[in-house]
């Protein structure tokens, strides 16, 4: 197996929109007020031109098979970004690609000079929710900046 972990490029942007729309029907989740209903999803390349942001997609033997970020959202502390776009196909979850993902963008926020990140997610992303209890993201009572993710019910951040 050839793993390859590389910055979105624009002819990636139609099949992780796919691969992001995909997981809310494998885990049975609520899209309204989420990043399934975002039209940036379908648009993640020129949404990760801004400063301070990444994408990283990772292909399997050539094959796009998802994705994780870090992007400056708006309201947040300067020195805090949010981790985001943390979707991996279904066929290879449970192969480690999404705990490689986060730590490329763990090491990229850290780079970028942010002393923390906060995520969004539901509990139906319960495998998600695991990982960032492993990587030491703690919970938060309420959200941070305005990411416009409103169906979002769980909040964590973590100190780099």
């Amino acid at each position: 197996m050839e793993i390859n972990i590389r910055k979105i490029q624009k002819s990636d942007n139609q099949q992780l929109a796919t691969i992001i729309r995909s997981c809310f029907h494998d885990f049975n989740v609520a899209t309204a007020g989420t990043v399934y209903e975002d039209p940036t999803t379908d648009h993640l390349s020129e949404l990760f031109n801004k400063e301070n942001s990444a994408l990283f997609v990772v292909e399997v033997d050539g094959e796009l098979c998802g994705c994780c970020g870090i992007f400056p959202t708006e309201g947040l502390h300067q020195h805090c970004a949010e981790l985001v776009k943390f979707y991996i196909h279904k066929d290879y979850r449970g192969k480690g690609l999404g705990n490689k993902l986060m730590q490329k963008s763990i090491e990229f926020a850290k780079s970028a000079g942010f002393t923390s990140i906060y995520i969004e997610s539901l509990p139906e992303f319960s495998t998600a929710v695991s990982m960032y209890e492993r990587q030491g993201f703690h919970y938060l009572e309420r959200p941070l900046g305005n990411s416009g993710h409103t169906g979002c019910d769980l909040w964590m951040l973590k100190d780099l």
